[in-house]
């Protein structure tokens, strides 16, 4: 049997959660799934996979097992990629993942037009709100909103946006409009779980930065769950424009505090910082990059 099948499709199986989900992914029956992975256990002489019938997770050598076969992976990719690279022609599956809302957005309108132009090229997107670590989890390229560190990833800036905090005009009709970003710790909060800063909410006014520490009554890890509530009366906001944009030229929220601007994010393609880019990762890049204004 193919070794390389088989450590395909035993990381297939630990990325998707289960064996349904990676026989989709792969394009082979459940049956076929299983027996693989059954029989790589069975040359190996361990187990590298717990099931129960809600949920499958790794074993210790099942850990040290996956880590090594993803190297070996990419490995593969990084050889094909070499060779490919000299032909210059975008081919092959592409594995995108991206932030749930701006990958809905801003994203899924465009693969269209992206295949029209690479018609050789198969696109698997992954939305997630989750930091991914693309090189583990098999990802060719991922898409980043954010104030961007150091990273051993390469990065290309597709587009920006900035944090706008907002309420709707029934909220601040009750409540009335905060001046200042001191006044956000007296309002009703609506809180994003996802801020690297948490809590704390920076401004950058006339007399120069001004933070503010909010205590949300309510927290969601998704900006478009945090928005609605926001239309719906029930406190101020702090989320992207390509998020509130569209509210607030339909007047459904108001920026507060406009003197204050809040913090200026990157759009940003990211991928693996390797010798060799793949045509399918540069052509996705670049498409990318075309496709945007200068800000969001």
């Amino acid at each position: 049997m193919d070794r390389l099948l088989e450590m395909q499709t035993f990381c297939t199986v630990v990325e998707a959660g289960s064996f349904v989900a990676a026989s989709e992914n792969l394009g082979m029956s459940k049956a076929a799934v299983s027996r693989y992975v059954s029989e790589l256990e069975s040359r190996l002489g361990v187990r590298l996979l717990q099931r129960t019938t809600r949920r499958l997770s790794l074993t210790g050598e099942g850990e040290v097992f996956y880590v090594r076969c993803r190297e070996l992976l990419a490995g593969v990719e990084e050889a094909e990629a070499e060779i490919t690279s000299r032909n210059d022609v975008a081919r092959g599956t592409l594995r995108v993942n991206a932030p749930v809302s701006f990958g809905i957005s801003h994203l899924a309108p465009l693969w269209g037009a992206f295949h029209v132009r690479y018609p050789d090229v198969e696109l698997s997107v992954h939305l997630s709100d989750r930091l991914v670590d693309i090189v583990e989890e098999g990802f060719d390229l991922a898409i980043r909103i954010a104030t961007l560190q150091s990273s051993t990833l390469v990065s290309r800036r597709i587009t920006s946006t900035r944090l706008m905090a907002c309420a709707s005009p029934d909220y601040l009709a009750i409540h009335g409009a905060p001046a200042h970003p001191a006044d956000l710790a007296g309002h009703r909060i609506i809180g994003y779980s996802n801020f690297t800063t948490g809590n704390d909410w920076p401004f950058e006014g006339p007399d120069g930065p001004a933070s503010v520490r909010v205590r949300p009554w309510m927290y969601a890890n998704n900006g478009e769950t945090c928005c609605g509530a926001a239309v719906a009366g029930q406190g101020v906001v702090l989320q992207p424009g390509f998020l509130v944009n569209r509210e607030l030229e339909a007047g459904r929220l108001v920026e507060v505090m406009p003197g204050y601007r809040s913090t200026e994010l990157g759009v940003y393609a990211l991928y693996p910082s390797r010798k060799f880019v793949t045509p399918k990762v540069r052509a996705m890049v670049d498409f990318l990059v075309s496709a945007f204004p200068e800000s969001l």
